[in-house]
C-alpha cells in the first residue's frame, strides 16, 4: 500500500477509483518559500519540486513504503497563481483568467526511503470563456469555500467545467495528477500487477 502525502479529494477519489490501495498521510510544506527559491524555474519544475518536496516530507514516516507526493500549479500570460486565500483573491483571479488560456501543470513523484523513485510531469491548456461578473459571483456563492483549496479556482468535475470552452490534455492531469504515468511507475516498481 503505499502512501499519498496530499488532503486532495480529487486525487484521493483518482486514486481510489483506480483500484489503487493507499494511506493519506497530508504533507505541510512551505509551497511559497518553496517556489521563491526556485525563482524563474518553469512550471513544470515548479509542480515537480513540490511533488517532491511532500513526498519527501511524509517519506520518513513511512519506512519502506512508497510515498506519492503530487502538484499542480496555473499559470495565465506567464503568472503563476496559487490556490486563493479569500474569496475576493478568487474573484480577482478569475476576472484575470476571463477570455484567457489557462496552462495547468500536475506533476507526480515518488519516493522511497527518502530516495526520489521516480517523477513526471504534464500540461493541459484550459481556455476560459469571457466571465461576466454576475457569473463570477453566482459561481463563487455556489462553489466557495470548496474551491479554496483549488488552483484555478475550479474543480472540473463540478460547476467548474462552466468556467471553459475547450480543453485540451488528458483529463486526469486537469484533476490534479498525471495518473497514466503513475500507474505505468507504480506497475513498475511491483505495487500493482502487470
Amino acid at each position: 500500500m503505499i502512501v499519498l502525502a496530499s488532503q486532495s479529494a480529487s486525487r484521493r477519489a483518482m486514486l481510489g477509483a483506480a483500484g489503487i490501495h493507499f494511506e493519506a498521510l497530508p504533507a505541510y510544506i512551505d509551497e511559497r518559500a518553496l517556489e521563491l527559491q526556485l525563482g524563474d524555474a518553469s512550471p513544470a519544475i515548479v509542480a515537480l519540486t513540490l511533488a517532491e518536496a511532500k513526498a519527501q516530507a511524509i517519506s520518513p514516516e513511512a519506512p519502506g513504503r512508497l510515498v506519492l507526493g503530487s502538484d499542480s500549479l496555473v499559470v495565465v500570460e506567464g503568472r503563476r497563481f496559487d490556490k486563493p486565500q479569500s474569496r475576493d483573491e478568487a474573484a480577482e483571479h478569475l476576472r484575470f483568467f476571463s477570455g484567457r488560456q489557462m496552462e495547468l501543470h500536475s506533476a507526480a513523484a515518488l519516493v522511497r526511503d527518502s530516495e526520489l523513485v521516480w517523477r513526471h510531469a504534464d500540461m493541459a491548456g484550459l481556455q476560459v470563456r469571457a466571465l461576466s461578473d454576475g457569473f463570477i459571483e453566482h459561481y463563487l456563492s455556489c462553489e466557495w469555500p470548496t474551491v479554496s483549496g483549488c488552483v484555478g479556482v475550479f474543480r472540473i468535475e463540478a460547476m467548474g467545467v462552466q468556467l471553459f470552452e475547450q480543453i485540451t490534455g488528458d483529463q486526469f492531469t486537469v484533476l490534479g495528477m498525471p495518473l497514466l504515468p503513475l500507474l505505468g511507475a507504480l506497475r513498475d516498481a511491483g505495487e500493482l500487477m502487470s
